[in-house]
């Protein structure tokens, strides 16, 4: 087996009758209701674990199913179904119909011509034609080019993954869309020890994208960062405390945005009143020199895709220009009661979750500094290279996080490197204090989490200072 290709991914989504779809639909608009929607997936993935040298874990999996949503007003009816059959999908489309009863049946559209967008995330060397062996070796790779890079090193996890995704939509306004979705991803950990002292290095590559992406330099790359991060991190000393100049490292300096901001821009929250963006459209919420979008058409993006899982193309939304409020992030329903169009946010983690309104890939788009200059223009402050986990209030747009990489700023340069590092502030009052922005934009990959779904994300940033900000320490 291990020397064969991995046939996990070897997945058709049947072909259902329009005939049967209209009916499915119908049914559920029986008693009512502004909109219906049968959504089908059939999904299919592989996941390698490497720790202690070893492979412990090889898992996968395939799942087939489909789901009913009956939307009226504000309130959604949600029925799932493992049997992909005319008796299964009857039987979700009459309990989402028997959970509301208006009396007369809602309006429904005869189904259109069905879309699709193949190439809009092209994929190059499909991960299924890929021997396991090879994904293996990948691994192994990893784990020697991790220790080998210092006698600090103790441990390396190393993490592969994969997976194809189909699905079909069709709704009441007779849409009908099927998308294929192919994402893979590598994941290296490093922990480094020394006199009691451990330190943890994180490193990934992923996309919208087939094997291709990943190869003996991308992985070698990838397992050298995470040792260095781990490494250089045994020398660092405690952070101070207080208020200073923040540059924040372009890729992963990203996941604050996408945390303290982004999620107050999804419209769920904006239409519950639990975000600091709630009414202030047009208001100006960041800097002048911001500009920051959400995109989930970005090519071969982790987050992207060719539609939403909600049958809508996905796009570049920008939600801030020039500093100004100019979006929410949409889901259809959301949309209808905002009298807004939904902008390709609608999300789900498969067809047994209801979709919500999430980001994509969400970015602060670039500048026109470089990293050397915003440094040097810092005579004293904090460099904040890479960003581990941390707490937000959506409404009051209060966030800590902590920082898992990060060094002091003297007289312009970058020196020490500091640990217990965590950053406190304001979504709104951090945005207004960004002063440079570099060009040195990139995108990370990461899995966001959300009312118990989880959906990969992208953060995408350059080089950027925060001109005052909170830095909690313990020096």
């Amino acid at each position: 087996m291990c020397g064969g290709p991995s046939n996990l991914l070897r997945v058709t989504l049947p072909a259902l009758e329009a005939a049967l779809l209209e009916a499915v639909v119908a049914r559920a608009l029986g008693s009512g209701g502004d909109f219906a929607e049968v959504f089908v997936e059939d999904s299919v993935g592989l996941g390698m674990r490497l720790e202690d040298g070893k492979v412990e874990q090889t898992s996968g999996g395939h799942e087939y199913g489909a789901a009913v949503r009956l939307n009226s007003g504000d309130r959604t009816y949600y029925a799932y179904t493992d049997e992909v059959d005319e008796a299964g999908l009857f039987e979700a489309a009459t309990a989402v119909a028997a959970g509301l009863r208006s009396g007369a049946a809602g309006a429904t559209t005869k189904l259109g011509a069905e879309r699709s967008e193949p190439g809009r995330h092209p994929v190059q060397v499909p991960p299924e034609t890929v021997p396991i062996v090879r994904k293996r070796d990948l691994l192994h790779a990893a784990d020697d080019v991790a220790r080998g890079s210092s006698p600090l090193v103790g441990q390396v996890i190393a993490g592969y993954s994969e997976g194809r995704q189909r699905v079909l939509i069709a709704n009441s306004l007779g849409d009908v869309v099927r998308d294929d979705r192919t994402r893979v991803r590598f994941i290296v950990t490093v922990i480094a020890r020394r006199d009691g002292i451990i330190q943890t290095g994180y490193q990934t590559i992923g996309g919208s994208a087939g094997f291709e992406i990943l190869d003996e330099k991308a992985v070698t790359e990838t397992a050298v960062k995470a040792a260095g991060k781990a490494v250089i991190m045994l020398d660092a000393r405690p952070a101070p405390m207080g208020a200073m100049p923040v540059v924040l490292a372009n890729g992963f300096g990203g996941t604050l945005f996408h945390e303290a901001c982004g999620h107050g821009l999804e419209a769920d929250a904006i239409a519950k009143g639990a975000s600091i963006y709630a009414g202030r459209m047009g208001e100006l919420v960041a800097a002048p020199i911001v500009n920051a979008y959400d995109d989930g058409s970005l090519v071969n993006g982790w987050g992207s895709a060719a539609f939403d899982d909600e049958g809508v193309p996905t796009r570049k939304t920008m939600v801030i220009e020039e500093g100004r409020l100019c979006s929410y992030l949409y889901d259809r329903l959301r949309a209808r009661s905002a009298g807004a169009e939904p902008t390709g946010n609608g999300r789900r983690q498969s067809f047994r979750h209801v979709p919500l309104p999430r980001m994509t890939t969400t970015c602060i788009a670039p500048g026109d500094a470089t990293p050397e200059a915003i440094i040097a223009a810092t005579a004293h402050g904090f460099y904040a290279k890479s960003l581990a986990g941390g707490q937000v209030e959506p409404a009051s747009g209060n966030f800590v996080f902590g920082v898992s990489e990060g060094y002091l700023i003297e007289k312009g340069k970058v020196t020490t490197p500091l640990r217990g590092a965590t950053l406190v502030g304001n979504g709104i009052d951090i945005l207004k204090q960004i002063d440079m922005i570099a060009a040195d934009f990139d995108v990370k990959s990461g899995i966001c989490g959300k009312d118990g779904q989880g959906v990969p994300v992208g953060t995408g940033q350059a080089t950027l200072r925060i001109r005052q900000m909170t830095v909690g320490g313990t020096g």
